[in-house]
């Protein structure tokens, strides 16, 4: 793990330090990828993207973040389209992103099938022209 990683951890709340260690082990597991830091986001593996507008970049397989309100899990796809959301627990959702307070408030094997269909599901996103 990078130190700027290690880093981020030892700036956590206490009470957010084994949630995020341990979706970072989760995070590593699925991607294959070690963390790095992406400003203040942790994440995983590094994808290109290129809309029909020909706007472009860079971003993450899968990322996380410890936010103020809940931890947040970055996800490349619209959340709330996966199936098991509705017995995944206590969370919201944005178009891209899942909001949890603490790993035990979600069924952890859920939520760990949601970032591998997330990851899988770059693989055949036309958009991405890149996978790292």
């Amino acid at each position: 793990m990078q130190k700027e990683v290690k880093d981020y951890i030892h700036q956590l709340d206490p009470s957010r330090v084994d949630d995020i260690k341990k979706l970072i082990e989760i995070g590593t597991a699925v991607t294959k990828k070690e963390p790095i830091m992406w400003g203040s986001m942790v994440g995983f593996g590094k994808i290109h993207y290129k809309y029909v507008s020909k706007r472009e970049g860079d971003t993450f397989e899968f990322g996380l973040a410890s936010r103020k309100k809940a931890i947040t899990l970055y996800l490349g796809w619209d959340v709330n389209q996966y199936e098991g959301l509705k017995k995944l627990g206590k969370h919201k959702t944005g178009v891209g992103c899942l909001y949890i307070d603490k790993l035990a408030d979600v069924d952890l094997n859920i939520l760990i099938d949601m970032i591998k269909e997330s990851v899988k599901s770059l693989k055949t996103n036309p958009i991405i022209t890149d996978i790292q």
